[in-house]
């Protein structure tokens, strides 16, 4: 269950999916997996926040997390598939709603100059989420 935070900020980069062949998206081994369940545990969010945050050890899906949210942001998550998108923005809405401290955090790391911000504010403010 823990494997479903995987993508949520790739949702920062929430954007809607492009074609591209499947050998160049992001796995979709954990797309099926129940984020609620992850959402609703603040031990299993904050493991997955430090790892983001290099504050503490990666699990594998993690890691794999932390690898590609760069490349998400940068490229507008356009290999992630349909459902990685929608398990990725209602993370983000979670996150900004009820947890800004750790929205605030990952803003401060993975974007220091707000490029992403300003990139993805009106695609955001069109899903319903306001920064």
């Amino acid at each position: 269950m823990k494997n479903s935070v995987i993508f949520f900020l790739l949702a920062l980069a929430s954007v809607y999916c492009s074609a591209l062949p499947e050998d160049t998206r992001y796995t979709t081994k954990y797309d099926n997996v129940d984020i609620e369940e992850i959402l609703k545990s603040d031990r299993l969010l904050k493991n997955y926040m430090n790892c983001l945050l290099d504050k503490g050890r990666c699990t594998p899906d993690a890691q794999e997390l932390k690898n590609n949210l760069p490349d998400g942001l940068e490229n507008g998550c356009s290999k992630c598939s349909p459902k990685q998108k929608e398990i990725g923005r209602k993370v983000l809405k979670f996150l900004i709603e009820e947890k800004r401290p750790y929205f605030d955090q990952l803003e401060a790391k993975y974007d220091p100059n707000g490029k992403y911000r300003a990139r993805y504010d009106a695609d955001l403010k069109k899903e319903g989420i306001q920064l």
